[in-house]
C-alpha cells in the first residue's frame, strides 16, 4: 500500500512540477537568458585588409550579439561606428527600438575600404556615440555602456590614451583582434581583466564563435535548460539562476533527481532483448532497432538493486551481445547497443528462443534469483525453425514475454510467443520507422507491478488479525476480571 500510495502523490507533484506550481507553463527550453539594459556601441574595422565577404562575416556576427539581446527604449540599446580612415555614425543608441529594425540597419551596412584609424574611431565613441544626445543614459550609472571593438590590423594611430579615457568615464571596452591583428593594441584598447576582454580569431571566418561568449557575458540570469548546461534525462525546468528536472507523462523522476523510469519505485527486473539481425532487416532498420531498445532502456532504473538488461541477437545463429548485469548504468547500455553489429543472415526465431530459456536468465549470465524476467522479442518476418516448444517453455517457466513484429512478421508467431493476456503482450507495425510508437508502448508494460488483488487481501488480512487481537484483548480482560473477583471472595 505504501508503494501505491507513493506512486500517486508522486504522481501529483510531478502534476505540479510540468505545469508550474501556480497553473504556469514551465518556461520552454530554448528561451535565452534575460539581459540586463546596456548601451551598446560596435566599433568595426573596414578598412582596405578587410575583404567584403570578411565584412559580412562581422556583420553575421553582430547580428547574432544583437538577436540574444533584450532590446528597447527600456532595455538594450544599440550603435555601430563603422571606421577606417575616417569614422562613419551608421546608427546611434537612440535610432532604433527595435531587434528586426536594428538586423535590417545591420545588414545594410557597407565597407569603407581604406585606412585604420582606430584611436579615432574609440574618441568618436567618447564624444558623440555615447552622449545623451545620440541616446547615451548618462543619467543611469546602473546601466552599463559596452563598446566592442573588431579589428584586424595596426592602426594607424594611437590608441592608448584614448582608450584610457574611455575607461576613465565608465566605458567597458572589448577588443576582438582577428588574422594578423598587433595584440599590443588590443591590450592597450581593452578594459581590465585583459583574459576577458581581449579575444583573438585567426580569421573572420571563426569570428561568429566570439557569438557566444558577449550572450553569456551579457546575460542577467541565465536559463540553464535553453543552454543546455544541464542533466535532466527528459524535461529540464527553468528556475532563477538554477532548474529542476521531470518527466514526460508515464514517467516518474528517480531517486537521483535527474533520470527518468516507467517503473515507478524501481522495481527489481531482468530484462533480455532478442533482436533479429536477419538480412531482410537492412542496416538503415537496424539502426532504427538500436534506437528503439535504447528508447527501451530509457524508462527502466538501471542500477545495480533494480533493473538489469541483457541483449541477444539472433539470425541463422545466435549471439549474445552482453549478458544481464554487465552494465549498472543507461549510458553504458545504450553505447554497448550502437555498437552493436549487424549479423545479416536467416531467421531462427525458435534457435534464439531456446537460448534465451537455456542460457540468458541462468544464474551463470547474470539472472538474479527471485527477481522478475522480462524478454522482449524483436523480429520482421517468419522463422525458419519451429518456436512452439521454446515460447511455450519461456512462459511456462514464468517469464514474462512481449513480441514485437515489422514488415512480413507473422501475427500467429507473434501471439504465440507473447504471454497472457496476448493483445497486451504483443505489438505489430508495418513500417520500422513508426517502432518508437511500439516502444512508448512497451514502456508502461514492461514494469512488474504489485498485484493489486495481493495488496487488498494483505489489507484483509492485517485487518482480520487486527479484529482477532482486539477479541483477545477483551477476553484477557474479562477473565483477569473474574479473577480478581474470586481473590476478593477468598480473602
Amino acid at each position: 500500500m505504501e508503494r501505491i500510495f507513493s506512486g500517486f502523490l508522486l504522481s501529483v507533484l510531478l502534476l505540479f512540477q510540468n505545469h508550474g506550481i501556480y497553473g504556469a507553463a514551465p518556461q520552454p527550453r530554448g528561451t535565452l537568458c534575460r539581459t540586463r539594459p546596456l548601451d551598446l556601441v560596435f566599433l568595426i574595422d573596414s578598412s582596405r585588409s578587410v575583404r567584403p565577404n570578411e565584412f559580412e562575416q562581422v556583420k553575421v556576427f553582430m547580428s547574432q550579439v544583437i538577436e540574444s539581446l533584450d532590446v528597447g527604449l527600456n532595455a538594450t540599446r544599440v550603435g555601430v561606428i563603422n571606421y577606417a580612415s575616417t569614422v562613419k555614425n551608421e546608427f546611434s543608441l537612440k535610432t532604433h527600438r527595435s531587434k528586426a529594425s536594428l538586423l535590417q540597419a545591420v545588414r545594410k551596412i557597407k565597407p569603407l575600404s581604406t585606412g585604420t584609424m582606430t584611436g579615432l574611431a574609440i574618441q568618436f565613441a567618447i564624444t558623440r556615440a555615447f552622449s545623451e544626445s545620440e541616446g547615451s543614459r548618462v543619467r543611469s550609472p546602473e546601466i552599463k555602456k559596452v563598446a566592442i571593438i573588431v579589428t584586424d590590423g595596426r592602426p594607424q594611430d594611437g590608441v592608448k590614451d584614448v582608450s584610457a579615457r574611455a575607461r576613465s568615464l565608465g566605458i567597458e571596452l572589448f577588443a576582438i583582434g582577428v588574422g594578423r591583428v598587433d595584440m599590443n593594441t588590443l591590450r592597450q584598447m581593452a578594459s581590465e581583466p585583459l583574459d576577458e576582454h581581449v579575444d583573438y580569431v585567426e580569421s573572420y571566418s571563426v569570428i561568429e564563435k566570439m557569438t557566444t561568449k558577449f550572450q553569456e557575458a551579457f546575460c542577467e540570469v541565465s536559463d540553464l535548460c535553453a543552454t543546455g548546461d544541464h542533466d535532466c534525462q527528459q524535461i529540464c525546468v527553468s528556475t532563477p539562476g538554477s532548474y529542476t528536472c521531470a518527466c514526460k507523462e508515464g514517467f516518474t523522476l528517480n531517486n537521483d533527481g535527474k533520470t527518468c523510469s516507467a517503473c515507478s519505485g524501481g522495481s527489481a527486473t531482468d530484462l533480455v532483448f532478442l533482436i533479429d539481425g536477419s538480412k531482410s532487416v537492412r542496416p538503415e532498420n537496424f539502426e532504427l532497432v538500436k534506437k528503439f531498445i535504447n528508447q527501451i532502456v530509457d524508462s527502466l532504473d538501471v542500477s545495480d538493486k533494480n533493473a538489469h538488461v541483457g541483449l541477444v541477437q539472433y539470425s541463422s545463429s545466435v549471439r549474445q551481445e552482453f549478458p544481464l548485469g554487465r552494465y549498472n548504468n543507461k549510458k553504458d547500455i545504450k553505447a554497448a547497443v550502437k555498437n552493436m553489429s549487424y549479423m545479416e543472415k536467416g531467421t531462427m526465431t525458435g534457435q534464439a528462443l531456446q537460448y534465451l530459456v537455456d542460457n540468458s536468465f541462468s544464474l551463470s549470465s547474470g539472472a538474479r534469483p527471485g527477481v522478475s524476467k522480462v524478454g522482449i522479442v524483436f523480429t520482421d518476418g517468419r522463422s525458419q525453425d519451429y518456436i512452439s516448444d521454446a515460447a511455450k517453455k519461456a512462459k511456462d517457466q514464468g517469464f514474462k514475454m512481449f513480441a514485437v513484429g515489422v514488415g512480413n512478421a507473422v501475427e500467429d508467431e507473434l501471439r504465440e510467443i507473447a504471454s497472457e493476456p496476448v493483445a497486451e503482450h504483443y505489438f505489430y507495425t508495418a513500417d520500422f520507422k513508426t517502432i518508437n510508437q511500439i516502444g512508448k508502448k512497451l514502456q508502461t508494460k514492461i514494469c512488474v507491478e504489485e498485484d493489486p488483488c495481493e495488496c487488498k487481501a494483505i489489507v484483509k488480512f492485517q485487518t482480520k488479525v487486527e479484529n482477532l487481537i482486539k477479541s483477545l484483548t477483551r477476553k484477557h480482560e474479562a477473565v483477569t476480571k473474574r479473577i480478581a473477583a474470586l481473590e476478593n471472595k477468598i480473602i
